[in-house]
C-alpha cells in the first residue's frame, strides 16, 4: 500500500484505484494540536466503534464508504478525491470530500459554552426564550446545527453562503447532509441511552460520490469525534466524561488552553502542547476500550 496522507489521528494509505486504508494511530490531538503522548488501543478502539456505527448506517439505509475491517485498527473504504484548493470544486466535481464539518450539539457545552460566555451567542440563536440564564450543561430546546471548514490547519466556523461557495454544493444538498446528520445522531442517542450514555455532540463528514449522491464518510460516534456522558451522573449534577473532552478538560485546567486560545487572537507564535501525565493517559485509554463496550455490547480484548 501506499501512504498518501499522515492525519492527526490516521494514516491513509491508497489500496488501488478505487480503494483506500485509514490506519487508525493510538495518536491524539486537542485543539487542531496533536499531543506528544501516545494513548493504548485508541486506534483499534476507534476503527472498531466506527465500524458498528457504519453497520448501523448500512441498516438505515444510508450510502456510506465504508467497505470492511480487515485489521482492528484498519478501515478499507471507497476512495474519494481529497481537493484543498476550493477553487478546483465546481457544481460538476463529483468523487470528492465535500471540505465541511457537520456539528451537531444537543447541550451547552465545550466551545458552545465559551461562546455563550463571551456574548458571542444569544440564547435566542439556541432556541431559548430572550433573556434566558443559560446554564453549563443544560440540554438545548432545539438541535444546534452548525458547519466548519475541514481541510485547513484550524477549523472555522462557517455561514451558510461560505460553506457553499467553498464546497461546490448547493442549498439541496447543504440540507440533505443537515438532515442527515440529525436523523443518524438521533440513532446514535436512541441506542446509547439504552446503556447509560447520553449523546451530548458529534462531527460528521460527507463527500459527494461519482453521480454526486451524498455519501457519509471517515469515522463518527466514536470518543474522539463525538462527546458522551455518563447518563446516571446528569442526572445528579455532574458531566462525568466518556470521550476526547477528558483531555480536553486537562488542557483547560492546567491554564494551556486559555494560553493557544490567548496566541491565536493576537496572531502570537502558538504555545508547544505539553505532554499528558501518566495517570491521564491511562485514564484516557480505559474511557476509550469502555466506550466501546458500551456502545456496542462487545467485550474489548487487546488485539496484542
Amino acid at each position: 500500500m501506499k501512504l498518501i496522507k499522515q492525519g492527526k489521528v490516521k494514516d491513509v494509505f491508497e489500496v488501488n484505484e478505487n480503494e483506500l486504508a485509514f490506519v487508525f494511530s493510538n495518536r491524539i490531538s486537542v485543539f487542531d494540536k496533536i499531543i506528544p503522548s501516545e494513548i493504548p488501543y485508541k486506534g483499534e478502539t476507534l476503527a472498531r466503534t466506527s465500524t458498528y456505527w457504519f453497520e448501523v448506517a448500512r441498516q438505515m439505509n444510508i450510502l456510506t464508504h465504508y467497505i470492511g475491517l480487515p485489521e482492528p485498527n484498519k478501515m478499507l473504504v471507497k476512495k474519494v478525491e481529497v481537493i484543498s484548493d476550493y477553487e478546483k470544486i465546481t457544481p460538476q466535481t463529483t468523487n470528492y470530500l465535500i471540505p465541511l464539518e457537520c456539528v451537531e450539539r444537543f447541550f451547552v457545552y465545550g466551545s458552545l459554552w465559551d461562546r455563550v460566555v463571551e456574548g458571542k451567542i444569544k440564547p435566542e440563536q439556541l432556541g431559548f426564550p430572550a433573556g434566558h440564564k443559560i446554564k453549563k450543561g443544560e440540554e438545548l430546546p432545539q438541535p444546534f446545527f452548525e458547519v466548519t471548514t475541514k481541510l485547513e490547519k484550524v477549523d472555522r466556523k462557517l455561514k451558510i453562503e461560505e460553506a457553499l461557495k467553498i464546497s461546490g454544493i448547493d442549498s439541496d444538498i447543504y440540507e440533505q447532509m443537515k438532515e442527515l446528520t440529525l436523523k443518524i445522531d438521533e440513532e446514535i442517542n436512541r441506542r446509547v441511552r439504552q446503556r447509560g450514555l447520553m449523546h451530548v455532540d458529534g462531527k460528521k463528514e460527507f463527500a459527494l460520490d461519482k453521480e454526486r449522491n451524498l455519501m457519509l464518510v471517515d469515522a463518527f460516534g466514536t470518543a474522539d469525534e463525538d462527546r458522551f456522558w455518563d447518563a446516571e451522573e446528569y442526572e445528579k449534577g455532574r458531566f462525568v466524561e466518556r470521550s476526547k473532552e477528558f483531555v480536553r478538560q486537562h488542557y483547560r485546567k492546567t491554564g494551556y488552553h486559555k494560553e493557544l486560545m490567548e496566541a491565536r487572537r493576537s496572531g502570537k507564535e502558538e504555545p508547544p502542547i505539553p505532554v499528558l501525565p501518566e495517570n491521564v493517559i491511562q485514564g484516557t485509554s480505559l474511557i476509550y476500550t469502555s466506550l466501546f463496550e458500551d456502545i456496542t455490547g462487545q467485550k474489548f480484548i487487546q488485539s496484542d
